[in-house]
């Protein structure tokens, strides 16, 4: 059966369907390219803004008029919260969150998929087939027990759970087996993991577990709040395999804004942490998030915000608009900034964003680090690859023409600073 596999939204969402193909496909099933016709679409869903929603239900309408004769599955955050409308718009079967990591047994029950002894064996799954990338993204953690004032994710996703360390050590070694150089760890509160498995459980046990139970090659995390790593938790990164790359959302630079968003964290402990994580990661890149136009935010507040941008040198910053969610309180909180002005501030942080990525990648020209190649785009007289540094600069390179970099490391001088991205030539 030809598999269509689309998703939105987060790494995780990306994780728990690269998961499911790779499930799919040991039963058989071939996951179907874009542009491809397909006997089946599958798609995870995001609602963590307003123009996420939108962009989920385009795609529900979309899949069903490219593939009329398919079936379609829905499932994710949207769906989970707005399922009849998911059904109105075309979907066969929504599958509720809570039900995702068992999908795949859920379309054999169902009907949708043939059973498992009725079909022809394929080959190996292979790196790529349904991501993107040869980074693999894995779930070692769902939901969160947070209540960020603003976030619709724990209605969505529910509470904090964590995944088994011989579970997650178990796919490491499925996803080495099958050829990925990368993988990174994700989680709705990634930080949380090991909390529901008792006192004194962090995510520095699980990290540990992986670096001396495998030999993944490379090891990144996705976001982390800040209010769940202490200073002895960058003594992981003593091990080079261990990526120099931070997501620590801080989403405002004003302490009043943070205390209204339910944030457990301050401006001073967020700056002491990033101090700290400075001194003892080399070459640390270091990337944020930040909201414009929460309710209430003054002119002060957004200042503040400003500020920290420059005060603490991040090398990228994700900014947001304010998006009121339903069922979540900050969607009632007076004092909402005007439409307007939250686009003028968001433009503004963004300008800042740009300035400081430039200025973080032009600090390592002319220096030769190792970069895994992700993918080509074939020009004239040769094909220009695209990869990664540890720390997550994006690196350009051309070749001759048919070279075939995908999926190694290989050592690069850093030379041309270009918009985003470093050109560098292999050493």
């Amino acid at each position: 059966m030809k598999i269509r596999i689309e998703t939105l939204g987060c790494r995780l969402n990306l994780g728990e369907m690269d998961s499911l193909a790779r499930s799919l496909a040991r039963k058989g099933h071939r996951i179907a390219v874009a542009g491809e016709d397909a006997d089946l679409c599958i798609l995870n869903t995001c609602t963590v803004t307003g123009t996420a929603s939108k962009k989920s239900r385009q795609a529900i309408r979309r899949l069903r008029r490219s593939h009329p004769a398919a079936a379609l599955v829905v499932t994710g955050c949207y769906a989970e919260l707005s399922g009849p409308i998911c059904s109105d718009l075309g979907a066969d079967l929504v599958v509720p969150n809570s039900r995702k990591d068992e999908l795949a047994d859920i379309l054999e029950d169902e009907g949708i998929l043939g059973r498992t002894e009725t079909m022809i064996h394929s080959d190996p799954f292979p790196v790529g087939e349904c991501s993107a990338h040869t980074r693999a993204f894995l779930k070692v953690q769902d939901g969160c027990d947070n209540h960020c004032t603003y976030c619709v994710v724990t209605l969505a996703r529910g509470g904090g759970r964590s995944r088994k360390i011989r579970e997650v050590l178990s796919e490491v070694q499925e996803l080495e087996s099958l050829g990925f150089r990368e993988i990174v760890l994700t989680g709705v509160h990634l930080g949380s993991w090991g909390h529901d498995f008792g006192p004194g459980r962090q995510l520095k046990e699980l990290v540990r577990a992986i670096l001396e139970g495998t030999s993944i090659e490379r090891i990144r995390l996705s976001s982390l709040e800040p209010w769940d790593l202490e200073p002895a938790f960058f003594d992981l990164f003593d091990d080079p395999r261990l990526m120099p790359h931070l997501h620590l959302p801080l989403q405002s630079g004003s302490d009043a804004i943070l205390k209204r968003m339910a944030r457990r964290t301050s401006v001073k402990s967020f700056s002491e942490l990033v101090e700290a994580a400075h001194v003892r990661i080399p070459d640390l890149a270091l990337t944020t998030d930040l909201i414009a136009g929460f309710p209430g935010e003054t002119e002060e507040d957004f200042n503040a915000s400003m500020e920290i941008l420059r005060k603490l040198d991040f090398a990228g910053v994700h900014v947001f608009p304010f998006s009121p969610r339903p069922g979540t309180a900050a969607a009632q909180f007076p004092g909402v900034v005007p439409r307007p002005l939250i686009s003028k501030r968001v433009g503004k942080l963004q300008a800042e964003a740009h300035t400081l990525k430039e200025k973080f990648n032009r600090r390592f020209l002319g220096r030769v680090m190792p970069v895994l190649w992700e993918s080509f785009e074939e020009v004239e007289n040769g094909r220009i690859w695209s990869g990664l540094t540890p720390n997550y600069i994006r690196v350009l390179s051309r070749t001759p023409p048919g070279s075939d970099l995908l999926n190694t490391i290989a050592q690069a001088r850093l030379l041309v600073a270009r918009p985003g991205a470093l050109e560098a030539e292999l050493s």
